[in-house]
């Protein structure tokens, strides 16, 4: 049967550890129906990263341009299918043992144009209104924190900075998770953030109530957060003084 082809495709191709409960058990279930459908033909996982994008680009014109709350509601379910083509590509990869690091780095680059992409456009929904342009202004904001954030994390992946490379289906290597009460605060305090970064799991809580201010404030906080936290590792790591010999 489908549902049990859909199945073992799921618990044999989605990630060993995945990025949050949401994508693991709410969307890669999904992901896997279309890798069911996508599986014996010739449609490549590089080609279903590259639909995402498309899919995601809809839903950022329905972002900015649609002014009612069904659109609203339209334009997130539309990038929420976005995410599940996102999920798929990987799924894919593995299932045809097509993954790399280059196509890692290709589903990272997409995943960043569409984060900025969505934020743009949701900048567009709430200043048009009342042409308020304080969000015009944090939204350049955030869009700087989002670009800086990229290349960051960009930086801080290379196996140069890290000392790590990268694994067999081109995923950086995990990092160790902090040990003590403050590490452990810390990890808390970090999961909370990808919670907020990692759409689309609290987008979908902003639609339905109405107040895309809070996904809007909260991205962009938590973004300008990141850019400050990463920054300073990299300013202690390879910024201090050699010590006298």
């Amino acid at each position: 049967m489908a549902l049990g082809e859909i199945a073992e495709i799921y618990r044999t191709y989605k990630k060993k550890v995945d990025i949050n409960w949401f994508t693991e058990w709410v969307c890669r279930p999904f992901a896997a129906g279309i890798v069911y459908l996508l599986r014996n033909t010739r449609v490549t996982p590089n080609q279903v990263s590259f639909l995402s994008l498309f899919i995601a680009c809809a839903a950022g014109a329905i972002f900015a341009l649609g002014e009612s709350y069904a659109w609203l509601l339209i334009a997130v379910a539309v990038n929420h299918l976005s995410f599940l083509f996102d999920c798929a590509d990987g799924m894919l990869a593995r299932s045809q043992a097509r993954s790399s690091h280059l196509g890692h780095l290709l589903d990272f680059l997409m995943d960043e144009i569409k984060a900025m992409m969505i934020f743009a456009c949701v900048t567009i929904r709430l200043w048009r209104p009342e042409g308020e342009e304080l969000y015009l202004l944090a939204g350049l904001g955030g869009l700087f924190a989002l670009a800086t954030g990229l290349t960051l994390t960009s930086f801080m992946r290379r196996p140069e900075y890290s000392g790590q490379k990268p694994t067999q289906d081109g995923q950086p290597a995990i990092m160790e998770k902090r040990r003590g009460l403050v590490g452990g605060a810390l990890n808390l305090l970090e999961r909370a953030a990808r919670f907020v970064v990692h759409y689309p799991q609290y987008i979908w809580m902003c639609a339905i109530a109405n107040r895309m201010d809070i996904y809007f404030w909260a991205y962009a906080g938590v973004n300008l957060l990141y850019i400050g936290r990463a920054g300073l590792a990299i300013a202690w790591r390879l910024g201090r003084f050699r010590s006298a010999d």
